[in-house]
């Protein structure tokens, strides 16, 4: 049963029926000004409101016409602004990255408040940092309309000095970033679900965020400190809203702490649950004892972007600077693209095993207040377009037109290409072109020796000396008991493994699904791909395979936060997620090799029929425990088999075991210490795209589809002899798949 989630943001519904807030997602106008030599003026912060203003097309206005799903600038910080202001209010400022700034939303409960603010009193102090004082952020609320003043928030700034122990301006801004994630674990633990009216918006010494649901027109005149003229900054990022099938609340509103995003992130589940699991392993030098501090890096209920947000802070955080943090976030095509120099391979092959990308469509501007940039996705779905001036203003947004510039003080003009970054460097006072900064992160560090060190690849392992045993349950009770139906044989997988590729016909399938059916249906027909059904196709890796990768690791994962290569840690890299039974084998059998880190433990996946469908809980414990003793006992890979399927025993479906075993090691803090491989019949059905294998998509779980391999080569033993080879038909039938 889904738990009521105290973190979701006041004005988002609850879970019930068929709607669930998780699957929030939106189309949205990005765009970013920036003066390349960093000079502040107040003429970035119109810019930047002007570009909202031209993107309205972008935005979404509901029956209530003021209301729409959000906007926002996020800006450096305005010292000058800041320093007069707090003279006014009867503090004094410190010099510029000396002191920091924590804009936060506030619930309108006068007592809540005071808990909030106590707990950032006490926080601050207990992290060696002082509060210098409060403001009051003067808003029109004449501008919201009527459906958003009753979740307007209290808008407050905090101002934050260093402390005696902070070193430098690195130093502070991680201690801020520390405070803020204590601050809010403390807030949810006092205020329950009252926390929900609780959000920082920005907690930086560098940038600071004014967001909100307004549109994106209004939001210079709701926000009055906009259009003060001693608002002054060299950047402006800026975000207008437009949400599908959401519902807006303040805190969706983009931009976040550090990005604006167009588009979705489709993997984000996923993704999600992989921070959460590497918790157990992660280790920093950079951030010390301050770690242990920070999780959860992403609550349960956070829109996609917010957790994309988390996620790229905390890495930034960890010490990767933030280009590089992007380009593992969001890589670029590597595998397929036999024009890429070696080191740029190497270095997004070894980032690979630390991080799965977060895969879009997406167009994403970043900025951190020193750096300001924008990437696209290997898919290139989402477009941007930039144009440089020669008084040295960068102009980047999703599409030109949003700013008025004299034709003959245009310097260049280009669109935001797949996989590309735009980054210009205000210390530095130019743009840093894609290939100087690729070339330069690639040969940071030796990433081909690391790799040689730390990874074996599958192929490059010798053939298994064993066989596997044959069965003797027959194909044909073995195919009914998986669910194999004459259509899956003759029309579909027959084919597949005869040309290569997924069948294609004209019929649209008009069965009930899974869910409404009142038909006995396989778990795995009550998932369906995700993806983003409003604005694109899906996308297969046979027709997309330039900007498409299915490379996979198997085995424990590495500490994410090792900046210097010295994990001990073994990945096995396979090709693709579909493994033949001669690759299977040899996963089976690696214990065997000499000089070898991985041992294979295989659990059966079966039990005994007698038993009753309601044992099957109690069969699924039993394969959880056994995969914990095995990770304890030092095994780093499992396969689960539901080999042994027989008129005796029942398989418990290969997603519910597989599903079940990831999470119970996630709990146990032993996920990142094993591979998962599985055994199973079941993953063969799912040869259709719209059924893709949601045990291997879900998990980042190689399998093994043994029944689909043994009906293939029999099915073209009937029809073609020539074609009698199994690794052929494997081989084919895995190409299609």
């Amino acid at each position: 049963m889904r738990q009521d989630n105290p973190m979701l943001p006041e004005g988002l519904p609850s879970a019930h029926g068929l709607y669930d807030p998780r699957n929030e997602h939106d189309a949205c106008g990005i765009g970013l000004i920036a003066n390349i030599n960093n000079v502040k003026s107040h003429r970035i912060v119109g810019d930047g409101l002007s570009i909202l203003r031209n993107l309205e097309h972008r935005g979404a206005v509901g029956a209530d016409p003021k209301a729409g799903d959000g906007a926002g600038i996020m800006l450096q910080i305005p010292h000058g602004f800041f320093s007069a202001e707090a003279k006014h209010l009867g503090f004094e400022l410190p010099a510029p990255q000396h002191y920091g700034v924590a804009y936060l939303f506030l619930p309108r409960e006068a007592v809540y408040r005071q808990d909030i603010e106590r707990i950032w009193w006490e926080t601050t102090r207990e992290e060696g940092l002082k509060v210098l004082g409060w403001r009051d952020v003067p808003v029109d609320s004449s501008v919201l309309g009527y459906s958003v003043k009753g979740t307007e928030p209290i808008h407050r700034q905090l101002f934050i000095g260093r402390g005696p122990t902070i070193r430098d301006e690195a130093h502070f801004e991680r201690k801020l970033f520390v405070c803020r994630k204590v601050v809010s674990n403390r807030v949810l633990e006092v205020l329950g679900k009252k926390a929900r009216a609780y959000y920082p918006v920005s907690v930086s010494c560098r940038t600071i965020v004014y967001k909100g649901l307004v549109l994106g027109k209004d939001l210079g005149r709701y926000y009055l400190d906009l259009v003060d003229e001693r608002m002054e900054s060299a950047l402006a990022l800026v975000h207008q809203r437009f949400s599908t099938n959401t519902f807006p609340s303040w805190p969706l509103a983009h931009p976040y702490r550090f990005v604006c995003h167009n588009g979705e992130i489709n993997t984000v589940r996923g993704n999600y649950n992989w921070m959460a699991a590497r918790q157990a392993n992660m280790k920093s030098d950079v951030l010390g004892e301050d770690l242990s501090k920070l999780w959860p890096i992403s609550y349960e209920g956070q829109s996609d972007t917010a957790c994309f947000d988390n996620a790229l802070e905390f890495l930034h955080m960890g010490g990767y600077s933030l280009p590089h943090a992007m380009m593992m976030l969001i890589p670029e095509a590597w595998a397929g693209n036999p024009l890429m120099d070696e080191d740029r391979r190497a270095f997004y092959e070894y980032h690979a095993a630390l991080m799965e990308p977060w895969d879009g469509p997406a167009a994403m501007c970043f900025t951190n207040g020193k750096l300001i940039g924008a990437t696209l996705d290997r898919n290139g779905l989402r477009p941007s377009r930039y144009l440089t001036t020669d008084d040295g203003h960068v102009l980047l947004a999703s599409e030109m037109g949003v700013l008025k510039f004299a034709e003959e003080s245009i310097t260049h003009k280009w669109r935001l290409q797949p996989g590309k970054m735009l980054l210009i460097d205000l210390e530095q006072k130019r743009i840093i072109s894609d290939d100087e900064l690729k070339k330069t992160l690639s040969a940071a560090h030796p990433y081909k020796d690391w790799l040689k060190r730390t990874q074996v690849v599958l192929r490059d392992l010798p053939s298994a000396k064993t066989r596997r045993p044959k069965i003797a349950v027959p194909l044909l009770d073995r195919q009914q008991a998986f669910g194999y139906t004459q259509e899956d044989l003759k029309i579909l997988m027959a084919p597949m493994a005869q040309t290569g590729q997924e069948a294609v016909g004209s019929m649209g399938n008009d069965a009930p699904i899974s869910a409404l059916s009142d038909k006995a249906k396989q778990l795995d027909t009550y998932f369906k791909q995700n993806f983003a059904q409003v604005t694109n196709p899906p996308i297969d890796p046979i027709r997309e395979e330039l900007v498409m990768s299915l490379v996979s690791f198997i085995g424990p994962r590495p500490n994410l936060l090792d900046l210097k290569g010295t994990s001990k840690h073994m990945r096995l890299e396979v090709a693709q997620p579909i493994l033949t039974n001669e690759e299977l084998e040899r996963i089976r059998t690696i214990g065997a090799v000499r000089e070898n880190p991985f041992r294979t433990a295989t659990i059966d996946i079966t039990y005994d029929v007698a038993n009753g469908p309601e044992y099957m809980e109690a069969a699924l414990d039993s394969v959880c425990a056994l995969a914990e003793r095995a990770v304890r006992d030092g095994y780093n890979i499992i396969i689960l088999s539901d080999r042994a399927v027989s008129a005796e025993r029942v398989p418990i479906p290969a997603l519910l075991a597989t599903s079940a075993t990831h999470h119970d090691l996630i709990r146990k803090g032993l996920r990142t210490s094993v591979g998962l491989v599985v055994e199973s019949g079941e993953p063969a059905r799912c040869i259709s795209s719209a059924r893709s294998p949601a045990t291997a998509r879900k998990r980042s779980t190689p399998i093994s589809p043994s029944r689909r391999w043994k009906t293939c080569s029999q099915r073209l033993r009937r029809r073609s002899p020539p074609m009698r080879r199994r690794s052929a038909t494997s081989r084919r039938s895995t190409r299609a798949f």
